[in-house]
């Protein structure tokens, strides 16, 4: 699959000229840093300095307008100040250039004046047709092209295969320094600022379809369109991993992204449900983004995730087994033929199961030799190699030993340096033959971890949503468009069961009573040996408030039952509207989970599913995923939950109707999908049976 081209962002990565208006004389100064860079960066195109005053800077003269530049120049860079800004954008326009950064700050980020400066700057680019990056940014880097737009001091970033796309330009710069200090090389970095114009997602793609670059990783605060960012992430992590720091996950968090770039943080189950729908693999912390980057862009990926461990120290083994347990990899069992070969090569004391134990005597021929002999192996995916500081031989040695080896072979291989000083020289050989190292046997699990994720999702079918009820969308439109309520408000039970009925979503026959005789009649109906529960949508939670009777058996009790609920949940909730009390024949014990679905404002509805009745806010057992979902997404939820897993039965609790519960998931799904005017709805509990699952109570809230 070619990824799309845009071809309006074409000048910011492939500009046949620059012109950088601000350009400055004093050294001390962004214009002066700016005008460096693309000076020394080694850009072959025509570079242009704008500043009225006139003069030279880096032998180059300063022109005193825009229009005064010579051809060829399609990309300006902007560092001029707030006010002057949309003015300077205009004058591009008149110039023909269609694409600019904006590198100045004062914007958005200081208040409502600004924001107010960002919208002229914005309706003078459109007006003239150009292509805005920032502003409050720091600009664009290429080490390939080359090209280098920042006003970083030097040095720069070295030539490497993972780019960088990034709300902060604070982030950008501390990136740049680490990855020189790592041996850690970038192919693009991208700041967008506060993205008046060009978003993530737009150059999500651009960066993507570099052929120096192997792997895009995002620092993100937000996303400006969450439907779209799904899609377009989806058709690149087909083609190259993508990996995301998500920050503001936290109130406080989110609240310092609001005052940063003025971006809102969404709720963070639909960014792991969107995450998880596009393939874009979610780091935790900077540095687990960049260990995964770098195991990404330098491995193969496996084939499966049978790992060996090759070590010469029992307690760094044990530690890497533990590590690899928690990251769901095993531990390969070797063959009777590895042993033999690994017994003629080391000392009897050695341990020659997983993990492997050398000795610390073991020398550069033995690691070498060990690792090779692992690699042979047919039942070995990867092979992490674990190296404190040997005794009684040089790190550097043992690495330069292994390096052949891991050249030679289409397995991944990482190593758990262990140390600072003692290795570095080990450090240095496995970064120049671009070997992931790490310092723990517990961040080298991480990565092989991710490596097994990417070669997996690459294995899985791209499928589209289920659709179990093609018909059913025009009979719920029907059924919503006869309901009277005001936006916002919840809809009565009786609508809320029509709905789930429309698409096939079993529920337990049942009547609403609104008077004691009414609810014996129906009782009678549905047969004796019945539950009865409060009709309100102003009672979410009913057992809590009396409001739920179950086992009632004969004609006296229900009438009894009727009155007690009634009279209870007045008491306790006198502002609510009771609409009666819904009769229903009582259920058999089963499992009980939840199914709800809420609407993002960002990526649209989001369906949960977990542990229901009232175990919900206690155990918090639920996964998410973005409505309507695969197959696949499907079973992952109850994969990925206590709630699901136990579905096959534990201990005492019979197993209960794993497809009626998928099914339900999928047509719950669907429903949220077709009813855009539904805010949410919830099954809590659908009672799982052996051979079905039953919604015994539903609530669902218009759209405001």
């Amino acid at each position: 699959m070619s990824l799309p081209v845009d071809y309006t962002l074409l000048p910011f990565f492939e500009p046949q000229g620059i012109v950088l208006v601000g350009a400055s004389r004093n050294p001390m100064k962004l214009g002066f840093g700016l005008a460096r860079n693309l000076v020394q960066s080694g850009y072959a195109g025509a570079i242009h300095f704008v500043n009225p005053g006139g003069g030279t800077v880096l032998e180059r003269p300063l022109h005193p307008t825009i229009a005064h530049v010579p051809d060829p120049v399609d990309l300006a860079v902007l560092l001029v100040p707030a006010p002057a800004m949309p003015q300077a954008i205009a004058d591009c326009g008149e110039r023909g250039i269609r694409a600019a950064i904006l590198a100045a700050g004062g914007f958005r980020e200081t208040g409502a004046a600004g924001a107010a400066l960002e919208d002229e700057c914005l309706r003078v680019a459109q007006q003239y047709g150009i292509r805005l990056i920032g502003p409050n940014c720091i600009g664009l880097l290429d080490t390939h092209l080359p090209l280098d737009t920042t006003f970083l001091p030097p040095p720069g970033p070295t030539p490497g295969a993972v780019a960088f796309i990034s709300h902060s330009g604070a982030i950008c710069a501390a990136v740049i320094d680490w990855a020189r200090g790592q041996g850690f090389g970038l192919s693009r970095l991208v700041s967008l600022g506060n993205q008046i114009d060009v978003q993530e997602t737009d150059v999500l793609t651009a960066v993507a379809a570099d052929a120096y670059t192997r792997v895009v990783t995002l620092y993100l605060e937000g996303v400006s369109d969450g439907r779209r960012f799904v899609q377009v992430a989806e058709q690149v992590s087909r083609e190259k991993p993508v990996l995301a720091l998500k920050v503001g996950r936290f109130a406080s968090g989110q609240r310092a992204v609001a005052s940063h770039t003025g971006a809102l943080a969404g709720q963070e189950s639909a960014f792991d449900a969107a995450f998880a729908r596009a393939g874009v693999m979610r780091a935790e912390t900077s540095e687990e983004l960049f260990d995964w980057a770098r195991a990404l862009a330098w491995c193969p990926l496996p084939q499966g995730r049978r790992v060996a461990v090759l070590t010469n120290a029992g307690g760094p083994g044990v530690t890497a087994a533990d590590a690899l347990e928690a990251h769901d990899l095993q531990l390969a069992v070797l063959t009777p033929e590895t042993e033999a070969a690994l017994r003629n090569v080391l000392p009897e004391a050695a341990s020659l199961q997983n993990p492997v134990d050398m000795l610390a005597g073991a020398s550069p021929e033995q690691y070498a030799t060990c690792l090779r002999i692992l690699l042979e192996d047919a039942g070995v995916d990867s092979v992490m190699v674990i190296l404190p500081p040997p005794p009684m031989y040089s790190a550097g040695g043992v690495a330069k030993a292994m390096l052949p080896i891991i050249y030679a072979t289409g397995k991944p291989v990482v190593v758990a340096l262990m140390g600072e000083k003692m290795i570095q020289e080990a450090v240095e050989h496995f970064r120049a033959a671009k070997v992931p190292e790490y310092r723990f046997p517990e961040r080298a699990a991480a990565a092989l971890a991710i490596l097994s994720r990417r070669a997996e999702f690459l294995q899985t079918a791209q499928t589209k949503p289920e659709r179990p009820c093609p018909q059913a969308a025009s009979k719920a439109q029907q059924i919503l468009a006869e309901v009277e309520a005001e936006p916002g408000a919840f809809l009565p039970t009786a609508v809320c069961q029509q709905l789930l009925t429309a698409y096939h979503i079993s529920v337990p026959g049942s009547g609403l009573a609104t008077t004691a005789d009414e609810a014996v009649e129906i009782a009678q109906q549905v047969g004796l040996s019945v539950a009865l529960k409060i009709a309100s949508a102003d009672v979410p939670h009913k057992s809590d408030v009396g409001g739920v009777v179950l086992n009632v058996r004969t004609e006296t009790a229900v009438a009894e039952a009727f009155t007690q609920i009634m009279n209870d949940v007045q008491t306790a909730v006198p502002q609510a509207k009771l609409d009666g009390v819904l009769v229903q024949p009582m259920i058999p014990d089963g499992q009980e989970v939840i199914v709800g679905v809420v609407r993002d404002p960002q990526f649209g509805p989001v369906l949960m599913f977990g542990s229901g009745g009232v175990e919900v806010e206690g155990l918090n057992d639920v996964a998410f995923a973005l409505a309507p979902l695969t197959q696949t997404e499907a079973e992952s939820l109850l994969k990925n939950t206590w709630a699901g897993r136990k579905l096959a039965g534990y201990r005492n609790v019979a197993a209960g109707d794993e497809t009626a519960v998928l099914q339900t998931i999928l047509r719950l799904g669907q429903l949220a999908a077709d009813c855009p005017q539904l805010a949410e709805i919830e099954i809590n509990p659908l009672r799982v049976l052996p051979t079905n699952a039953l919604a015994l109570d539903v609530r669902a809230r218009l759209a405001e």
